[in-house]
């Protein structure tokens, strides 16, 4: 079996996963607790959240644990809104956004908010000019994913900090979801930012939402006492200090791991251009852990399926996204409907084998020469 789906979720560090195992074995009293068990157990939630903030080169109370990225972007997307709606209406994301992000606008323009896209060039990036001239007095947030989920695009975010920090009452969010641990970026003019340590071989389940002290959130989830106000609930001390392992390995590693997915990219990319019907949607600007190609004339579903009955696995989208839809992201790129129709996601790790894409191909040109 081929798993090539590594945008999707990532096995988990044997490292980190030990660290789970021990902790949920030895660190079993709850962190609100004040007896002597229960004030261990916050203090290593506290020298965790300490790492992780270092890491991140943020304070240590501008870090909130939510349950995974989908409340994290809607804490963020919500938070912001409903805590500052007196101020503006006004929001502006991506055309790339995950689904979360989305759903959240969409919520929220049920609920008087006015939400505006902001357009992608030819290249994928964002239009910084057109950005700027669709700010307006009542503009309280922007949003744009670092890399988004299907083609990869690295978006300039150090650019659009800059520009967004010299207005006032309006914060930047960025999804660093599909970037932590692939590219570096600069993220020190973002108000808040989302981070998913699956995404990166840490657990699923827990997601660390950065949040600078110069912004306030209206909760979503209301109830006890937990490491921090905007979110309650009880701490997960075995998911806050086993992420702490899988974002130092990620920040860490991660020249050392891109060399080997830059050797497979091209090797990938190199092959599916010699297929007279494949369309290759990245660009310059898509990171190398992303593959995304679209097959003329054949059903991005029918495809899959059938790499899929050959034991290989891709997809041929984001996951949140609807099955049997076209691909929002690629047709916002391409504007071409056949293209966002036909639309195919391989994603690598440094965990694939140069053997493992060898089978994708002789798997893939089979298919192609059943199906095209």
């Amino acid at each position: 079996m081929v798993y090539l789906d590594y945008a999707a979720s990532t096995p988990v560090d044997d490292e980190v996963l030990d660290n789970f195992i021990k902790t949920t074995k030895e660190e079993y009293a709850n962190p609100n607790s004040n007896h002597e068990l229960g004030l261990h157990a916050k203090n290593i939630i506290d020298e965790s959240t300490k790492k992780i903030a270092d890491l991140l080169n943020v304070e240590s109370d501008e870090i909130i644990y939510t349950s995974g990225a989908t409340e994290s972007n809607n804490l963020a997307i919500r938070g912001v809104a409903e805590r500052y709606k007196t101020r503006g209406k006004h929001i502006l994301v991506s055309s790339l956004e995950h689904n979360s992000i989305i759903a959240s606008c969409l919520y929220l323009q049920e609920n008087g908010f006015d939400i505006d896209l902001i357009p992608i060039n030819k290249e994928g990036l964002i239009d910084i000019e057109k950005l700027k001239s669709m700010i307006r007095e009542d503009t309280i947030l922007v949003s744009v994913c670092a890399v988004d989920s299907e083609i990869g695009l690295k978006q300039p975010i150090e650019e659009i900090g800059n520009f967004l920090k010299t207005k006032e009452n309006i914060f930047f969010h960025t999804d660093a979801s599909q970037a932590i641990g692939k590219v570096h970026i600069d993220y020190s003019n973002c108000d808040l930012i989302t981070i998913a340590p699956h995404k990166f071989y840490g657990m699923n389940g827990i997601s660390i939402l950065v949040k600078k002290k110069s912004v306030s959130l209206k909760p979503l989830i209301l109830g006890g006492k937990s490491t921090t106000v905007y979110r309650s609930g009880t701490p997960v001390l075995n998911m806050i200090s086993s992420s702490y392992i899988a974002l130092y390995k990620a920040i860490k590693l991660l020249e050392e791991r891109n060399k080997h997915i830059i050797k497979l990219n091209n090797i990938i990319i190199s092959r599916l251009k010699e297929y007279k019907n494949v369309h290759i949607n990245n660009t310059n600007n898509s990171i190398p852990h992303t593959i995304n190609f679209s097959i003329k004339g054949v059903k991005s579903d029918l495809f899959a399926s059938k790499l899929n009955e050959n034991k290989v696995m891709i997809s041929t989208k984001t996951s949140c996204c609807p099955l049997n839809t076209p691909s929002k992201l690629v047709y916002a790129l391409t504007k071409d409907k056949q293209l966002a129709s036909t639309s195919l996601r391989v994603s690598i790790s440094h965990l694939t084998t140069e053997e493992e894409i060898n089978i994708f191909l002789k798997v893939f040109d089979k298919c192609y020469k059943e199906l095209v």
